[in-house]
């Protein structure tokens, strides 16, 4: 347990810069005094590691200590490797130095056993090219203008912050603060249709981590599927929304959110989805399915 506490006040240390006693036993759960305890051992056994006094004192590290290699294990070793393989895989690091040099540094052979390319079939320059763009944006501050498709409105032209990017749900989305709509929003990288980092900076700040307030208009649907549709009901639903039948057909219950959105998800199953609840929504999609026929019969 000690030498667990000993590698995390070295991390901690790392990353804070320096921090006080009493701050330093509130975190580890322990005394002041197994903290000064724990600071000789970690000095007797060679880190650099020394306390100051006075009203701006502290326990430091000193500037050029860096960690050996010796105090990650195997498993936190490969984990490394793999976070950035994947990531270099997707080809938005372009330099494998960092990869090789952390390869030998642990004397792992980093291999070359995975491929992740988030980039739509056929579209995988543009993608690249609008991901690198708002990913040098985020990281350096700078506003973006972007050409964007928004969902009820036509194509306009914004000026944001971004703030984070984020992977959910199979798709790339981009958190940032809207200059056009004086508020935070977020955006689906495929419906930015173009976008130019500007000369214009902005102070970071956080993007509100709000629920959702379509989460309050969620209902429980019920839809059954044929077994040829299985799959398509995996891609779109985790296994535990879904029961098989004994005659091969998929029951799927899932909360979702009732919007428009919806109608069009369960549109686009065609005539392969019955909807068994709720019945109101059964008559929604129904009068959708007999305008797109009116606007489209011979």
């Amino acid at each position: 347990m000690q030498e667990s506490r000993l590698f995390k006040i070295i991390y901690y240390l790392l990353d804070k810069g320096h921090a006080t006693a009493p701050e330093l036993a509130a975190k580890f759960e322990v005394s002041v005094r197994t903290i000064y305890r724990d600071i000789d051992a970690l000095s007797g056994a060679g880190v650099p590691v020394y306390a100051e006094t006075g009203r701006n004192g502290g326990i430091y590290l000193m500037n050029d200590f860096v960690l050996d290699r010796a105090v990650l294990s195997e498993r936190e070793k490969q984990e490394i490797l793999t976070a950035l393989q994947s990531l270099s895989a997707t080809q938005y690091i372009h330099n494998g130095e960092t990869l090789d040099k952390l390869s030998a540094l642990f004397n792992i052979s980093s291999g070359n056993w995975l491929e992740v390319d988030f980039s739509r079939w056929g579209d995988q320059q543009d993608d690249n090219r609008k991901f690198e763009v708002l990913k040098s944006a985020v990281m350096h501050c700078k506003c973006v203008k972007i050409t964007y498709a928004g969902a009820y409105e036509a194509v306009s032209e914004r000026i944001i912050q971004p703030l984070k990017l984020i992977y959910k749900a199979r798709a790339w989305y981009l958190k940032a603060y809207c200059t056009k709509k004086q508020d935070y929003r977020i955006f689906k990288l495929t419906r930015i249709l173009d976008c130019t980092i500007l000369d214009e900076s902005f102070i970071p700040h956080v993007f509100p981590e709000q629920e959702s307030p379509s989460r309050q208009e969620e209902v429980l649907i019920m839809l059954r599927f044929p077994k040829e549709m299985a799959y398509r009901i995996y891609d779109e639903f985790d296994k535990s929304q879904v029961e098989r039948q004994e005659n091969g057909d998929f029951i799927v219950s899932a909360q979702m959110p009732e919007d428009g959105w919806l109608i069009g998800f369960l549109l686009s199953f065609g005539p392969q989805v019955e909807i068994l609840s709720p019945a109101h929504l059964r008559d929604v999609v129904a009068e959708q399915a007999r305008l797109i026929y009116e606007k489209n019969k011979p």
